[in-house]
């Protein structure tokens, strides 16, 4: 039969109301239940095993057997005896099984007692309650705890502590309330379960309560119950309260101080420093626990070196010590570190538990390092530590980091229990490997098992933006108002994205009004969009504002900007921007910044400048700058610069198809055929030419792609008719749809190999499948060649409807005949 659920449904009764307990009967089959218990041996069998084994008790002889750990024998005779044993025999052979940790036969004892016991005595109800606990199983144990008509401060003790373990915490304060209610008195043991339950909710006024509970039942000068009322403060965000609990202790021990160093990892260096000298004094700093606890206290504050220098003081480390170094230099941002500290503690011989193993994955998908990753995935499996979910959610990080989304997808599909954190990973795992619809697909599956975080409609809103899901966005949208957590995180900023990468600057305005806590990022995405859409001067009218509202720009800001700049030609605007990074705001400007300039200069025809302002870097240019270059000499048909850009961008990025692509379309303007076919055999040899043209647009929900050539879809006949249809308006109005021309040895047309057109099939799908007046919004992984521009435009005009196409180099929006881009590029 299938295992029980170890939550329960309800909240246990409670007696002596015995008429309200259910009946043992009515609960679903248990893993002790006798359904599941061993076939009991023969009368025959058993009379002649007595004959020689048994003496005239069998209890008595239980009771031995149990004290000299004679386990399987006792267990035998509880199943081979007609009579069930005595309560005293039981409760033996409750306690040898949790002290050996033998679950199967501690649960076949119990299978034992419950099918002959109507109710259980409160020795025996508790010696099960305690093994059943040990062995996380709640479920059973809350069966036990039901067929109890007595009671006692153990017993409730066992059932919170126990609740509490299994991350039921508000059903455990439940049961606290229950026993306050019952008249029993709490004990010293009591107190630290019920505040451990408190700080992992947080419930900081129950905590209050538990507190003046101490307190009225004279448990003030407990050290563990005052250890966990400042861990419960501590995790409460009460540091001040923690730090008088603390002040009030007239004895104390590691833990007290394990306990206030905790509490104020997130909170002021010098008091953290004042604790770490407090305790050397009193003798603690060779004790491995306290010194872990520094450790830990050291990296939450971004103190390495501090932590460093008190883990190289220890004599004696333990696990724990490594793990606190590894994961203290993953999380403050030196990968590098965490995994040489891995190392050495392989060198050491000491080994790794589960959070070891999670830090160093970390570690390997900040720095790409699969070779470690995957010795690490082997040392998961062989050591069973895959079941962990931790390891494995930090394994579905790594092998998407690395660009083996497949891998991370086979871990997945393995993992027997998935989380918030597991599903948020695949989904930001497929929007990093550019595989965003699979990434939409994920998030659709995940809402009908695990409610989603801000995380994860970060991850799946960024899905919806780089494919311009409007509708899927609208609707994750709406999932976040019903969840509550429209300013949570970074949901504000990433709603604010979406709206802009998917032409509704409307929305995103609304959105950044809405967002009432602006951050410089809130800034930098409006910003962004106003350049990407072709309004570079509200761009620069809207960082004035920005100014005056006393927000501080960034690298970011700067970037946008300056390619505002040069989108709009603004090219002594662009010179003050660049110069009053340094001189205003004290930011070193960067590669990007470098490019953009080049970019500026070039679009305008100041090509030598462009290249003299190259030379004079004062860092080494990439690619990208170079690139910049060559596009300005392409635009501007200036060969032989432009071969010089190509050979330092080329020489830089030898396996990128774009800049090969640019220069092609240089010697094609230019009708240097015979160098284009060289470069075309070059893309060719290093198969950089087999990218098809796809093109995709989201109608009613639902993202349809078109593909060059494609002839697939259900609509190519109705699609092919509207696009022929629109050849002949233009046609009659004397635009007809540009071609490129070549000379006879030319296979095709520059514009079919590296454009393909299959936008003009996304657009005239939404033309037919969206009402009039409707925006079209396309998405392109290619450039847009000058024959679909120019189509674009010309369909904008006749249809009377807005064409946005975003291409793999910019963002082009149609409207009434004209492109925000200036045409620039295709003239």
């Amino acid at each position: 039969m299938p295992r029980p659920p170890t939550k329960p449904a309800l909240n246990p009764p409670f007696l002596p109301l015995a008429a309200s307990l259910p009946s043992p009967r009515a609960l679903p089959p248990t893993r002790f239940s006798p359904e599941k218990r061993p076939r009991r041996l023969s009368s025959a069998a058993v009379s002649a095993s007595a004959s020689t084994s048994f003496s005239a008790d069998p209890s008595a002889e239980m009771r031995a057997l149990c004290s000299h750990g004679q386990l399987a024998q006792a267990l035998w005779l509880l199943e081979s005896s007609a009579e069930p044993p005595d309560e005293d025999s039981y409760v033996a052979l409750f306690r040898l099984c949790e002290w050996r940790r033998a679950v199967e036969p501690g649960l076949r004892a119990c299978a034992h007692a419950d099918d002959r016991h109507a109710w259980f005595g409160l020795r025996l109800g508790n010696a099960m309650l305690s093994m059943l606990v040990r062995f996380g199983e709640t479920w059973q144990a809350w069966r036990v705890f039901a067929k109890m008509p007595e009671r006692d401060v153990f017993s409730w003790n066992v059932m919170v502590g126990g609740y509490g373990k299994a991350g039921l915490l508000e059903e455990a304060l439940d049961l606290y309330h229950r026993m306050m209610w019952a008249g029993l008195t709490p004990d010293v043991y009591t107190f630290p379960c019920v505040l451990r339950s408190c700080g992992g909710v947080p419930d900081w006024r129950m905590g209050r309560e538990v507190h003046a509970h101490v307190l009225r039942f004279w448990f003030g000068g407990e050290v563990d119950v005052l250890n966990a009322l400042m861990t419960m403060y501590a995790k409460c965000g009460d540091a001040a309260a923690a730090r008088k609990v603390f002040d009030s202790m007239t004895i104390m021990d590691c833990i007290s101080w394990n306990a206030m160093i905790a509490g104020h990892f997130e909170n002021d260096i010098s008091f953290a420093k004042e604790m770490h000298g407090l305790a050397v004094k009193r003798g603690f700093a060779t004790d491995v626990a306290f010194c872990n606890s520094l450790i830990q206290m050291y990296a939450s504050l971004g103190m390495m070196g501090q932590a460093r220098t008190v883990f190289s003081r220890m004599d004696t480390r333990d696990a724990m010590s490594w793990t606190a170094m590894i994961s203290g230099y993953e999380k403050n941002g030196f990968p590098d570190k965490a995994l040489e500290v891995y190392a050495l503690m392989e060198v050491n011989n000491v080994s790794p538990d589960d959070i070891t193993i999670a830090s160093a994955l970390a570690a390997c998908a900040c720095l790409g390092r699969l070779d470690v990753g995957v010795k690490l995935h082997e040392l998961a499996e062989s050591t069973g530590f895959m079941s962990y979910i931790v390891v494995a959610n930090a394994l579905l990080e790594m092998y998407a980091k690395s660009k083996h989304i497949d891998k991370a997808i086979e871990v997945f599909k393995c993992m027997p229990e998935k989380d918030v954190v597991s599903w948020s990973s695949m989904i930001a795992g497929f929007c990093f490997n550019h595989r965003n619809f699979e990434a939409l697909y994920y998030f659709r599956h995940m809402l009908a098992d695990v409610k989603p975080n801000s995380v994860t409609f970060i991850a799946a809103l960024a899905a919806c933006a780089a494919t311009w899901a409007l509708r899927s966005g609208k609707e994750i949208h709406a999932h976040v108002l019903r969840h509550g957590i429209e300013s949570e995180g970074f949901l504000p900023n990433a709603l604010i994205d979406l709206y802009v990468k998917c032409g509704q600057t409307g929305y995103a305005w609304a959105q950044f009004c809405a967002h009432g806590a602006k951050d410089v990022v809130s800034w930098n995405t409006l910003l962004a969009g106003f350049v990407a859409h072709g309004h570079g001067d509200t761009a620069l009218s809207f960082f004035n504002q920005m100014v005056k509202t006393g927000e501080c720009p960034d690298e970011v800001t700067f970037v946008a900007l300056l390619c505002a700049c040069s989108r709009g030609g603004m090219v002594s605007e662009g010179w003050e921007l660049f110069h009053s990074m340094t001189e205003k705001y004290s930011i070193v400007p960067n590669l990007k910044h470098y490019a953009c300039m080049v970019d500026l200069l070039s679009r305008v025809g100041q090509l030598e400048e462009a290249h003299n302002f190259i030379n004079e870097m004062p860092i080494a240019p990439d690619a990208a700058v170079w690139g910049a270059l060559l596009n300005g000499c392409r635009i501007h048909r200036h060969v032989e610069l432009g071969e010089v850009a190509a050979k330092y961008v080329l020489e830089l990025e030898p396996n990128d198809s774009g800049y090969h692509i640019l220069l092609c379309d240089l010697y094609a303007d230019a009708e240097r055929w015979d160098k284009l076919a060289r470069v075309r055999k070059t893309m060719r040899d290093r198969g950089l030419d087999h990218v098809s043209g796809c093109s995709w647009v989201e109608v009613k929900g639902v993202v349809h792609a078109f593909l060059t050539d494609d002839e697939s879809h259900p609509q190519i006949r109705e699609i092919n008719t509207v696009l022929e249809g629109i050849y002949e308006r233009m046609k009659a109005s004397g635009w007809a749809p540009v071609e490129s021309h070549s000379p006879e040895d030319k296979e095709v047309s520059k514009d079919d190999i590296f454009c393909g057109h299959s936008e003009r099939l996304a657009v005239a799908f939404g033309l037919i499948n969206t009402a009039p007046g409707t925006l079209v919004s396309v998405t392109k992984n290619q450039c847009t060649c000058q024959s679909c521009h120019t189509i674009l435009k010309m369909i904008s005009n006749i249809v009377r409807r807005d064409i946005i196409v975003r291409d793999s180099n910019q963002l082009h929006h149609f409207k009434d005949g004209s492109c925000t881009c200036g045409d620039e590029g295709y003239v």
